[in-house]
């Protein structure tokens, strides 16, 4: 099901629509500052399994998780003085953070790995989206084939369990800028939507 939402307002019951289908562990589809995501509740190892099925994902690729700020990240992350700097220039915008986990992480995301990949897009949507959730959105990239998929209705086509995908403007064709931050010096993993002159 697609239903089309406000970019610069999102009204509140098509919000209400959303995350009703989060906490129920279903998919979602969802504009960014970047490329549509995937995504579904932190809490729903159901919608984690579910994100790794359709995108034929190994278990242990990195998925992020999309918070509506920078306190929130601190639960999830552990984030040095160093890192905190580079983050707080930078967010809410087009970058993905990677960070050393802490056990506040759910198993089904940790397997082996000690990082996490962690966002706070500046889309209207996406940022009414977890805060009105109250938690984290565990995301990856709406693409098929290497190809990231802008029109709502091929992103139907293309992922038939997810229960809605959100319809909404100012979202681009380049992927979010990764920038590890676990070793303390920021790395550069992927150049996407956002700059980098930074590093």
């Amino acid at each position: 099901m697609q239903i089309h939402v406000n970019a610069t307002h999102p009204e509140p019951r098509k919000i209400a629509q959303a995350i009703a289908a989060l906490e129920k562990g279903d998919v979602i589809a969802y504009p960014t500052d970047s490329v549509y995501g995937l995504g579904c509740d932190i809490s729903s190892r159901r919608g984690v399994e579910a994100l790794y099925r359709m995108k034929n994902m190994r278990q242990d690729q990195l998925l992020a998780f999309v918070c509506p700020d920078l306190a929130d990240i601190a639960r999830y992350a552990i984030v040095g003085d160093a890192a905190y700097r580079v983050m707080r220039r930078l967010l809410p915008g087009p970058y993905t953070f990677i960070l050393a986990a802490t056990k506040e992480v759910p198993r089904v995301l940790r397997m082996k790995r000690k990082t996490v990949g962690v966002r706070v897009p500046s889309h209207p949507v996406t940022l009414a989206l977890t805060r009105a959730l109250g938690r984290p959105i565990v995301s990856t990239s709406a693409s098929y084939e290497g190809e990231y998929l802008i029109d709502p209705g091929e992103i139907e086509d293309r992922f038939p369990e997810i229960a809605l995908v959100m319809d909404a403007d100012g979202v681009g064709l380049t992927p979010s800028t990764i920038i590890d931050l676990s070793d303390g010096d920021p790395v550069v993993v992927r150049a996407g939507a956002g700059p980098v002159d930074f590093v």
